[in-house]
């Protein structure tokens, strides 16, 4: 199998760690050159929630891989 057993939660752990690393980036530095179309900052409520479901996603694969 490609990549071993584990691909499923590595895939959980890259996605989800990518989302949380995003979403806080974003929160704490916005773009420097905006479009006219683009948002000032990024939401925070929806950024600091998105990044919550990363984080714990990457939690739950980080827990299973380490299990087994």
């Amino acid at each position: 199998m490609l990549l071993g057993d584990n691909l499923l939660p590595l895939l959980v752990l890259a996605f989800g760690a990518a989302m949380a690393f995003g979403n806080i980036l974003a929160l704490v530095r916005p773009p420097e050159n905006r479009k006219d179309r683009d948002l000032a900052a990024a939401p925070k409520g929806r950024s600091i929630t998105m990044a919550a479901v990363g984080l714990v996603a990457a939690l739950w694969a980080v827990a299973s891989l380490v299990k087994g």
